[in-house]
């Protein structure tokens, strides 16, 4: 697919900006503090506006724009705003317990990464984009934002880490066919805007029936039950 202007520095920005994004993944596996892992996430949604952007100038697709604006309210402003609101209320800016310790979590995430390069090469023959080597970037930070999920304790951390795939899913769209329909992008960014707020609803639940938002005590529910 031709580019509407020619800028092989342009094309560098993209990249560059992917590997910012890529390295904002990293630091959120190796964080251990939730307000640090929702300015993370804040900086990721920064690096993916940013990055949309100039694949809208370079490709010549306008709604592309209209993305990158959303992307930059939702995942830049509104979204950590919410998060830091709650963490605040419900006092969980603290330490995180990990089920593995950071070291071996990072070995495992270069792991991740270089499966997900293997896992994108079939995508990257089909795809006729010009930044469609970084197809392999966003499954990565889709593969290490799961990681952050199954590796922390605390539901906050698991909801961030889910949030941060979304971000992996979207670079992922944006550099294999230029986005997605601004319709789907609209409906995605809307659930979840709303998918924060029934989860921000309902740790307030958890947190006053346990007073934790620690997943050990679901997990002795459950086996209570049983």
């Amino acid at each position: 697919m031709s580019l509407a202007h020619e800028s092989p520095f342009g094309i560098e920005m993209v990249n560059l900006l992917g590997a910012f994004i890529l390295l904002v993944a990293f630091a959120m596996l190796a964080s251990r503090r939730t307000l640090s892992l929702i300015r993370l996430f804040a900086f990721q949604g920064f690096f993916l506006s940013m990055s949309i952007f100039l694949v809208a100038f370079l490709s010549g697709e306008s709604n592309l724009y209209y993305s990158a604006l959303f992307t930059l309210a939702l995942k830049v402003i509104l979204l950590p705003w919410i998060l830091r609101d709650l963490s605040r209320r419900l006092n969980i800016g603290g330490d995180i317990e990990t089920l593995v310790n950071v070291p071996v979590t990072m070995i495992i995430g270069i792991g991740v990464v270089v499966f997900s390069f293997s896992l994108a090469e079939p995508i990257l023959q089909a795809a006729s984009t010009v930044t469609r080597s970084l197809i392999g970037v966003g499954l990565a930070c889709v593969l290490l934002s799961f990681l952050v999920m199954i590796t922390r304790k605390k539901a906050m951390t698991q909801i961030i880490g889910f949030l941060s795939m979304e971000n992996g899913l979207l670079f992922s769209a944006t550099n294999a066919t230029y986005g997605m329909p601004m319709v789907v992008e609209l409906a995605i960014a809307l659930d979840v805007l709303i998918g924060a707020i029934i989860f921000g609803i309902f740790f307030f639940q958890i947190r006053e029936t346990f007073e934790s938002l620690d997943l050990k005590y679901f997990e002795k529910l459950r086996e209570e039950e049983g």
